[in-house]
Protein backbone atom coordinates (compact mmCIF):
# COMPACT_ATOMS: atom_id res chain seq x y z
CA UNK A 1 0.00 0.00 0.00
CA UNK A 2 1.26 3.48 -0.88
CA UNK A 3 0.71 6.47 1.40
CA UNK A 4 1.45 10.12 0.67
CA UNK A 5 2.86 12.26 3.47
CA UNK A 6 0.82 15.26 4.57
CA UNK A 7 4.12 17.17 4.51
CA UNK A 8 3.99 17.02 0.71
CA UNK A 9 1.41 19.81 0.95
CA UNK A 10 2.72 22.96 2.59
CA UNK A 11 0.09 24.29 4.98
CA UNK A 12 -0.13 25.37 8.60
CA UNK A 13 -3.38 23.38 8.92
CA UNK A 14 -3.44 19.59 8.70
CA UNK A 15 -7.07 19.83 7.57
CA UNK A 16 -6.03 21.87 4.52
CA UNK A 17 -3.20 19.46 3.69
CA UNK A 18 -5.53 16.47 3.85
CA UNK A 19 -8.24 18.13 1.78
CA UNK A 20 -5.70 19.00 -0.91
CA UNK A 21 -4.39 15.42 -1.03
CA UNK A 22 -7.95 14.09 -1.26
CA UNK A 23 -8.63 16.45 -4.17
CA UNK A 24 -5.53 15.05 -5.87
CA UNK A 25 -6.94 11.55 -5.44
CA UNK A 26 -4.88 10.25 -2.49
CA UNK A 27 -6.79 8.54 0.31
CA UNK A 28 -3.87 6.83 2.05
CA UNK A 29 -2.27 9.66 4.01
CA UNK A 30 0.60 9.62 6.47
CA UNK A 31 0.22 12.49 8.94
CA UNK A 32 3.58 14.13 9.56
CA UNK A 33 5.16 17.37 10.76
CA UNK A 34 4.87 20.90 9.46
CA UNK A 35 1.42 21.97 10.66
CA UNK A 36 0.22 23.77 13.79
CA UNK A 37 -1.81 22.37 16.70
CA UNK A 38 -5.40 23.45 17.30
CA UNK A 39 -8.27 22.29 19.53
CA UNK A 40 -10.39 20.65 16.83
CA UNK A 41 -7.55 18.72 15.17
CA UNK A 42 -8.61 15.23 16.23
CA UNK A 43 -12.25 15.94 15.43
CA UNK A 44 -11.31 17.16 11.95
CA UNK A 45 -9.19 14.06 11.29
CA UNK A 46 -12.05 11.75 12.19
CA UNK A 47 -14.59 13.81 10.24
CA UNK A 48 -12.43 13.78 7.09
CA UNK A 49 -11.82 10.07 7.52
CA UNK A 50 -15.56 9.37 7.71
CA UNK A 51 -16.33 11.63 4.75
CA UNK A 52 -13.69 10.24 2.37
CA UNK A 53 -12.71 6.80 3.63
CA UNK A 54 -9.13 7.86 4.40
CA UNK A 55 -6.53 5.43 5.70
CA UNK A 56 -4.24 7.23 8.12
CA UNK A 57 -0.81 6.63 9.57
CA UNK A 58 0.77 9.00 12.08
CA UNK A 59 4.49 9.64 11.90
CA UNK A 60 7.20 11.03 14.19
CA UNK A 61 6.29 14.67 14.99
CA UNK A 62 2.54 14.27 14.56
CA UNK A 63 0.30 15.35 16.19
CA UNK A 64 2.09 18.72 16.48
CA UNK A 65 2.87 19.50 20.13
CA UNK A 66 1.61 22.67 21.77
CA UNK A 67 5.21 23.90 22.09
CA UNK A 68 7.80 23.09 19.43
CA UNK A 69 10.81 21.01 20.37
CA UNK A 70 13.18 18.61 18.59
CA UNK A 71 12.11 15.05 19.31
CA UNK A 72 15.05 12.99 20.58
CA UNK A 73 14.39 9.77 22.49
CA UNK A 74 18.12 9.42 23.24
CA UNK A 75 18.61 12.86 24.79
CA UNK A 76 20.38 13.10 28.13
CA UNK A 77 18.51 16.34 28.74
CA UNK A 78 15.78 15.15 31.11
CA UNK A 79 13.16 17.58 29.82
CA UNK A 80 13.74 16.71 26.15
CA UNK A 81 13.79 13.01 26.94
CA UNK A 82 10.48 13.17 28.81
CA UNK A 83 8.86 15.39 26.18
CA UNK A 84 9.98 12.98 23.45
CA UNK A 85 8.66 9.85 25.13
CA UNK A 86 5.34 11.48 26.04
CA UNK A 87 4.95 12.76 22.49
CA UNK A 88 5.49 9.29 21.04
CA UNK A 89 3.03 7.74 23.51
CA UNK A 90 0.38 10.33 22.65
CA UNK A 91 0.99 9.84 18.93
CA UNK A 92 0.48 6.10 19.27
CA UNK A 93 -2.78 6.68 21.16
CA UNK A 94 -3.98 8.91 18.32
CA UNK A 95 -2.85 6.32 15.78
CA UNK A 96 -5.06 3.76 17.46
CA UNK A 97 -8.05 6.12 17.46
CA UNK A 98 -7.55 6.63 13.71
CA UNK A 99 -7.36 2.90 13.04
CA UNK A 100 -3.65 2.88 12.11
CA UNK A 101 -1.77 -0.38 12.60
CA UNK A 102 1.77 1.05 12.87
CA UNK A 103 3.72 4.05 14.08
CA UNK A 104 7.30 5.14 13.43
CA UNK A 105 9.57 7.79 14.91
CA UNK A 106 13.15 8.86 14.26
CA UNK A 107 16.13 7.29 15.97
CA UNK A 108 17.77 9.36 18.67
CA UNK A 109 21.01 11.29 18.55
CA UNK A 110 23.87 12.54 20.71
CA UNK A 111 23.02 16.25 20.67
CA UNK A 112 20.11 18.58 21.28
CA UNK A 113 19.52 20.15 17.87
CA UNK A 114 18.40 23.80 18.01
CA UNK A 115 15.02 24.26 16.35
CA UNK A 116 16.44 26.81 13.90
CA UNK A 117 19.03 24.28 12.68
CA UNK A 118 16.69 21.37 11.85
CA UNK A 119 17.34 20.26 8.28
CA UNK A 120 20.32 22.61 8.00
CA UNK A 121 23.97 22.77 9.02
CA UNK A 122 24.18 22.02 12.72
CA UNK A 123 26.77 24.09 14.52
CA UNK A 124 29.32 22.10 16.47
CA UNK A 125 28.46 21.44 20.10
CA UNK A 126 29.56 18.97 22.75
CA UNK A 127 28.23 15.46 22.15
CA UNK A 128 26.46 13.49 24.84
CA UNK A 129 28.67 10.68 26.13
CA UNK A 130 28.09 7.66 23.90
CA UNK A 131 27.22 4.88 26.33
CA UNK A 132 24.86 6.90 28.58
CA UNK A 133 23.15 8.13 25.41
CA UNK A 134 22.75 4.57 24.12
CA UNK A 135 21.42 3.51 27.52
CA UNK A 136 18.86 6.35 27.52
CA UNK A 137 17.82 5.45 23.97
CA UNK A 138 17.26 1.80 24.88
CA UNK A 139 15.45 2.68 28.12
CA UNK A 140 13.04 4.99 26.34
CA UNK A 141 12.41 2.46 23.58
CA UNK A 142 11.54 -0.08 26.27
CA UNK A 143 9.10 2.35 27.92
CA UNK A 144 7.34 2.87 24.60
CA UNK A 145 7.26 -0.83 23.73
CA UNK A 146 5.96 -1.80 27.18
CA UNK A 147 3.17 0.78 26.94
CA UNK A 148 2.00 -0.57 23.57
CA UNK A 149 3.06 -4.22 23.30
CA UNK A 150 0.60 -5.01 20.50
CA UNK A 151 1.31 -2.06 18.18
CA UNK A 152 3.70 -2.39 15.23
CA UNK A 153 6.42 0.12 16.14
CA UNK A 154 9.33 1.25 13.98
CA UNK A 155 12.41 3.44 14.32
CA UNK A 156 13.42 5.45 11.25
CA UNK A 157 17.02 5.81 10.13
CA UNK A 158 18.52 9.26 10.55
CA UNK A 159 20.42 11.13 7.86
CA UNK A 160 23.97 12.44 8.24
CA UNK A 161 25.05 14.92 5.57
CA UNK A 162 28.66 15.68 4.72
CA UNK A 163 28.18 19.20 6.11
CA UNK A 164 27.11 17.90 9.53
CA UNK A 165 29.69 15.11 9.51
CA UNK A 166 32.33 17.79 8.99
CA UNK A 167 30.80 20.00 11.70
CA UNK A 168 31.43 17.23 14.21
CA UNK A 169 34.92 16.47 12.91
CA UNK A 170 34.05 13.20 11.18
CA UNK A 171 31.99 11.90 14.10
CA UNK A 172 28.43 10.82 13.35
CA UNK A 173 26.20 12.42 16.03
CA UNK A 174 23.12 10.44 14.96
CA UNK A 175 22.04 6.88 15.68
CA UNK A 176 20.88 4.53 12.93
CA UNK A 177 22.29 6.31 9.90
CA UNK A 178 23.28 2.86 8.63
CA UNK A 179 22.88 -0.81 9.47
CA UNK A 180 25.66 -0.87 12.08
CA UNK A 181 23.24 0.53 14.69
CA UNK A 182 20.38 -1.89 14.06
CA UNK A 183 21.03 -3.75 17.31
CA UNK A 184 20.23 -0.55 19.23
CA UNK A 185 16.57 -0.56 18.21
CA UNK A 186 15.72 -4.22 18.92
CA UNK A 187 12.93 -5.37 19.23
CA UNK A 188 11.62 -2.50 17.09
CA UNK A 189 11.71 -2.85 13.33
CA UNK A 190 13.48 -0.22 11.23
CA UNK A 191 11.58 2.11 8.96
CA UNK A 192 14.01 2.65 6.11
CA UNK A 193 14.00 6.10 4.52
CA UNK A 194 15.82 5.44 1.27
CA UNK A 195 16.61 9.12 0.70
CA UNK A 196 18.16 9.42 4.17
CA UNK A 197 20.19 6.32 3.45
CA UNK A 198 21.38 7.65 0.09
CA UNK A 199 22.86 10.74 1.74
CA UNK A 200 24.30 8.87 4.72
CA UNK A 201 25.99 6.27 2.51
CA UNK A 202 27.53 9.02 0.40
CA UNK A 203 28.82 10.75 3.54
CA UNK A 204 30.12 7.62 5.25
CA UNK A 205 31.50 5.90 2.15
CA UNK A 206 29.11 2.94 2.38
CA UNK A 207 27.61 0.85 -0.41
CA UNK A 208 24.02 2.01 -0.89
CA UNK A 209 22.75 -1.17 -2.54
CA UNK A 210 24.21 -3.34 0.22
CA UNK A 211 22.71 -1.12 2.93
CA UNK A 212 19.31 -1.09 1.22
CA UNK A 213 19.27 -4.87 0.93
CA UNK A 214 19.99 -5.25 4.65
CA UNK A 215 17.26 -2.82 5.67
CA UNK A 216 14.71 -4.22 3.22
CA UNK A 217 15.24 -7.73 4.59
CA UNK A 218 14.27 -6.49 8.06
CA UNK A 219 11.30 -4.22 7.40
CA UNK A 220 7.97 -3.85 5.65
CA UNK A 221 7.85 -0.04 5.99
CA UNK A 222 9.67 2.30 3.58
CA UNK A 223 9.85 6.07 3.02
CA UNK A 224 10.68 7.19 -0.51
CA UNK A 225 11.99 10.39 -2.08
CA UNK A 226 15.17 11.35 -3.93
CA UNK A 227 18.02 13.84 -3.62
CA UNK A 228 21.46 14.74 -4.95
CA UNK A 229 23.24 12.50 -2.46
CA UNK A 230 24.48 15.43 -0.36
CA UNK A 231 21.32 16.69 1.38
CA UNK A 232 17.81 15.41 2.09
CA UNK A 233 15.84 17.34 -0.56
CA UNK A 234 12.54 15.40 -0.76
CA UNK A 235 12.56 15.37 -4.54
CA UNK A 236 10.56 13.07 -6.80
CA UNK A 237 12.15 9.82 -7.93
CA UNK A 238 14.51 10.47 -10.82
CA UNK A 239 13.62 7.80 -13.44
CA UNK A 240 17.19 7.98 -14.75
CA UNK A 241 18.94 8.27 -11.39
CA UNK A 242 21.02 5.78 -9.46
CA UNK A 243 18.46 5.44 -6.66
CA UNK A 244 15.76 3.92 -8.86
CA UNK A 245 18.27 1.39 -10.19
CA UNK A 246 18.94 0.26 -6.62
CA UNK A 247 15.26 0.25 -5.70
CA UNK A 248 14.43 -2.02 -8.63
CA UNK A 249 16.67 -4.72 -7.13
CA UNK A 250 14.85 -4.79 -3.77
CA UNK A 251 12.04 -7.03 -2.56
CA UNK A 252 8.92 -4.86 -2.39
CA UNK A 253 6.49 -7.64 -1.48
CA UNK A 254 4.02 -6.61 1.25
CA UNK A 255 5.72 -3.28 1.86
CA UNK A 256 3.96 -0.19 3.22
CA UNK A 257 5.44 2.78 1.37
CA UNK A 258 5.12 6.50 2.06
CA UNK A 259 6.06 9.13 -0.50
CA UNK A 260 7.75 12.18 1.01
CA UNK A 261 7.98 14.22 -2.18
CA UNK A 262 7.81 17.98 -1.64
CA UNK A 263 8.59 19.11 -5.21
CA UNK A 264 5.02 19.40 -6.49
CA UNK A 265 1.97 17.36 -7.47
CA UNK A 266 3.44 16.18 -10.78
CA UNK A 267 6.45 14.70 -9.01
CA UNK A 268 4.20 13.08 -6.41
CA UNK A 269 2.14 11.39 -9.11
CA UNK A 270 5.18 10.34 -11.13
CA UNK A 271 6.82 8.85 -8.02
CA UNK A 272 3.52 7.18 -7.09
CA UNK A 273 3.40 5.50 -10.49
CA UNK A 274 7.02 4.38 -10.18
CA UNK A 275 6.49 2.80 -6.77
CA UNK A 276 3.20 1.23 -7.92
CA UNK A 277 5.20 -0.56 -10.61
CA UNK A 278 7.70 -1.81 -8.04
CA UNK A 279 4.89 -3.07 -5.83
CA UNK A 280 3.12 -4.67 -8.76
CA UNK A 281 -0.02 -2.59 -8.16
CA UNK A 282 -0.25 -0.89 -11.57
Amino acid sequence: MIYVSSSCIRSSSIKDSIETLVQLGYLNIELSGGTRPYDELERDLLSLQDAHGINYLCHNYFPPPSKDFVLNVASLDEEISELSVNHVLNAIKLSQKLGADKFAFHAGFRINIPLAQIGKRIEKQALFELQPCIDRFKTNLSKIRNAFPDMDLYVENNVVSQVNFDSFESTDPFFLTNTSDLELISPFKPLVDVAHLKVSCNTLGLDLKEQLCHFFDLTDYVHVSDNNGFADQNMGIDPKGTLIDHLKTQNWKSKTVTLEVYSGSDDIQSSYNTISNLLGES
